[in-house]
């Protein structure tokens, strides 16, 4: 039997409801906060970015370049001609890219992205914005950041030819860069030039 105490405590209890517990486990079908949704969304873009990162170039052994030094190549098959217009800063920047207080890891991705990104749209002629540097401390940077593109450049087989800039487009703080033409482009001169041709054929 309960004791007197025990009755007591039952009829003081009586009106008390439990408080409400919220799942300590998430259910399937539940939406997601804010903070939860961004946390998987990067979780899931360091993923994908881990397994398609396609980016060949390469940061380690590259020496400097004195911000005065101007950058000059070409690959074999390159007009003299061509190189030379491009030297004089005669064909039109398509786009340009500034890397300008950029670190190395940043300016390796940029660099990389933006050069594929311009030869898939079809452009031809770009500009990259690596600085001279007018104190010490940018100086140090820019210099390291020029002989990154330089060493960079080489590296793609999609740029044809590049050469530090003429003084109204950066001078030797900038780099003209001369892109393969990509296939699509290829294709759709081939059919712009066949329209309208007749084929020529023994009668």
């Amino acid at each position: 039997m309960a004791s007197d105490e025990d009755k007591v405590f039952l009829d003081e209890m009586s009106d008390v409801v439990p408080l409400k517990r919220e799942p300590r486990v998430a259910l399937r079908g539940k939406p997601q906060t804010d903070r939860d949704s961004s946390l998987d969304h990067r979780r899931r873009a360091a993923v994908q970015g881990k397994a398609h990162n396609h980016n060949t170039l390469t940061d380690s052994d590259i020496a400097p370049l004195d911000s005065w030094f101007v950058l000059e190549f070409k690959r074999s098959g390159v007009q003299n001609g061509v190189f030379r217009k491009l030297k004089q800063g005669r064909y039109e920047a398509e786009a340009r890219l500034d890397l300008h207080r950029m670190t190395v890891a940043v300016a390796r991705r940029e660099v990389f992205d933006f050069v594929q990104e311009c030869h898939k749209l079809g452009l031809r002629s770009v500009l990259i914005i690596h600085g001279k540097g007018e104190n010490r401390a940018e100086k140090e940077r820019s210099s390291i950041l020029k002989g990154c593109v330089d060493h960079w450049l080489r590296q793609l087989e999609i740029v044809q030819a590049f050469s530090s800039a003429r003084p109204g487009h950066g001078g030797t703080g900038a780099a003209y860069v001369l892109l393969r033409k990509s296939e699509e482009k290829k294709r759709e001169n081939r059919e712009k030039f066949s329209k309208g041709r007749v084929p020529y054929g023994p009668d």
